[in-house]
């Protein structure tokens, strides 16, 4: 399905945003795919990246800090990429287990733990889950995180 949302300016506008946003949602449903595409014009530069990045290689699983290897563990790698693939979009404990885990039945403090871990483990110059009290977590915005899905 193809949908074209005409766009002016800079910004979307709410009602925009929104269609956007149901639209990634029945798609994640469906196990389907987005692509946003912008109209031929103008080129678009990329932005520059400050500050470390990571990169995470879907084909072997890898991670990488800055080009050296992070070892993380298999749930550790799911959720950063979970939350790097759905960016801007907060999670609940409960979304979180049944995305990541498998499952919902668990504790939900073990979302809490895991995600603890990451932030040690990435150290405190990489910020790229932030908690969103009340609710869950999310990707930061200021994170560098580039999901390649082949080595």
């Amino acid at each position: 399905m193809t949908l074209a949302i005409p766009l002016t300016g800079d910004t979307v506008s709410p009602q925009a945003h929104k269609l956007l946003s149901a639209v990634r949602e029945l798609v994640e449903l469906s196990k389907g795919t987005v692509t946003v595409e912008q109209a031929a014009a103008e080129p678009v530069e990329p932005p520059l990246v400050s500050g470390p990045e990571v990169r995470l290689l879907t084909g072997s699983r890898q991670a990488l800090l800055d080009g050296a290897a992070l070892p993380l563990t298999r749930l550790e790698f799911d959720l950063l990429l979970y939350l790097a693939e759905r960016p801007r979009r907060v999670f609940s404990r409960a979304q979180l287990l049944a995305a990541v885990w498998g499952y919902e039945r668990a504790g939900e403090r073990t979302v809490d733990v895991h995600v603890r871990r990451l932030r040690l483990k990435l150290g405190a110059n990489v910020p790229a889950i932030t908690t969103v009290y009340g609710v869950g977590y999310r990707l930061a915005d200021d994170a560098h995180i580039a999901v390649l899905p082949h080595d």
